[in-house]
């Protein structure tokens, strides 16, 4: 079965649009784009080991279209070369052809499209961008790796790969690092069903269950 490894830039309150330039995506209004390279360090740890290794892309269509009018246009660059040359898996309901070489649509349910890829022969799979993709494959539990790549920025509103339609679960740190510019890489794999617990160590106070009764009856 191929792994599929979904690593994001993100904000420290999760926003992922437009890291690459102003231009890369304005939508709703969004005016800081290019909030990446300011932090950029030529030590990247594992996302470097990541980007450079052995995969095919899994990409949403607005990602795509973005990657496709630059990537192929940066053959110098080491990372255009390789997204040259490998697949490149594409989450769309559009009928519109995919004109990028080794481009190939995935039509339908993004989960049930993804679920059928990885069980089919082929290199493992990386979501860049893509913020589309998130909620339902982790919630599907079909992401095997999670790398979050957080910049030292607040931007307030914007596209977030979590949207409050991630279903609940697990997950356990595999890796981190954290860059001379202040960046936090966190390598996480999936855990199971959310685990609690509680520091709770006496009967409840008659203010504390009277709170619980008012937060039961929506007076709280």
């Amino acid at each position: 079965m191929r792994k599929l490894t979904g690593a994001v830039f993100v904000s420290l309150d999760n926003i992922m649009q437009a890291p690459g330039g102003p231009e890369e995506d304005v939508t709703d209004g969004f005016r800081h784009g290019g909030w990446v390279a300011p932090f950029w360090d030529e030590d990247m740890g594992p996302f470097e080991q990541i980007i450079m290794g052995d995969y095919d892309l899994l990409l949403g269509k607005r990602t795509y279209d973005i990657f496709s009018g630059y990537w192929p246009h940066n053959q110098d660059n080491p990372i255009g070369a390789k997204f040259q040359a490998i697949n490149k898996y594409v989450a769309t309901h559009s009928e519109a052809p995919l004109a990028w070489e080794n481009s190939h649509k995935l039509s339908g349910d993004p989960a049930h499209a993804v679920a059928e890829l990885k069980q089919s022969e082929g290199r493992d799979l990386l979501i860049q961008g893509s913020s589309t993709l998130y909620p339902p494959l982790l919630s599907a539990r079909l992401i095997d790796r999670l790398v979050l790549i957080t910049f030292p920025v607040l931007l307030g509103k914007g596209k977030s790969i979590f949207d409050g339609q991630v279903e609940p679960s697990g997950l356990k740190l595999a890796d981190s690092f954290v860059s001379k510019t202040g960046v936090v890489i966190a390598v996480y794999e999936p855990a199971g069903d959310v685990q609690t617990g509680s520091f709770e160590t006496r009967e409840p106070s008659p203010e504390e269950r009277d709170r619980r009764q008012r937060m039961a009856e929506g007076r709280w």
